[in-house]
């Protein structure tokens, strides 16, 4: 659909936002589509641009974390005039049904497991919802909701596939 003088993606920037609310549904939409499209194609762009710096300067980065005697963080290192800070992050996952084992036996050798350990409950939603309402009744004052951001998706035509 091509709608004669809309706004382009690069103008919506300069609008203030009531003439940008003003816009007809159809030309929101295919705005909406557009910016949607160029998030994905600067993902592309940045996902193989990260490639290609991580093809380059990635075994310079082992070393270097080498030579500082450590696995994983952030290292510095020169490429000329350039300064190349290399980051790999830690990622630590522990194994649930092993630490609430030891959460026992802490508990049974007569310590308190919260010096050692942060223990924190979940409860699924999909299970909260099926539950009989005297247990519900008994969690709900322990539970808050809380929304997040509220999003938007138009579709000219039918609305087949709505998000």
């Amino acid at each position: 659909m091509t709608i004669p003088n809309r706004p382009r993606l690069a103008d919506l920037v300069t609008m203030p936002v009531g003439a940008v609310t003003a816009l007809p549904a159809e030309t929101l939409a295919l705005l909406q589509e557009e910016a949607d499209e160029a998030l994905r194609a600067a993902k592309t762009v940045k996902d193989w641009l990260d490639g290609a710096l991580a093809l380059k300067y990635g075994s310079l980065a082992d070393q270097a974390r080498a030579v500082a005697g450590k696995d994983t963080g952030t290292v510095r290192f020169a490429n000329g005039p350039v300064t190349i800070v290399a980051d790999l992050p830690k990622r630590v996952e522990w194994d649930q049904s092993r630490l609430a084992a030891l959460v026992e036996r802490i508990r049974a050798e007569g310590d308190d497991p919260a010096e050692f350990v942060e223990i924190s409950y979940k409860v699924s939603e999909r299970k909260y919802g099926a539950w009989p309402g005297s247990i519900r009744s008994a969690f709900e004052v322990a539970r808050t909701v809380r929304t997040g951001k509220p999003t938007f998706a138009l579709q000219i035509g039918s609305g087949e596939g709505v998000r």
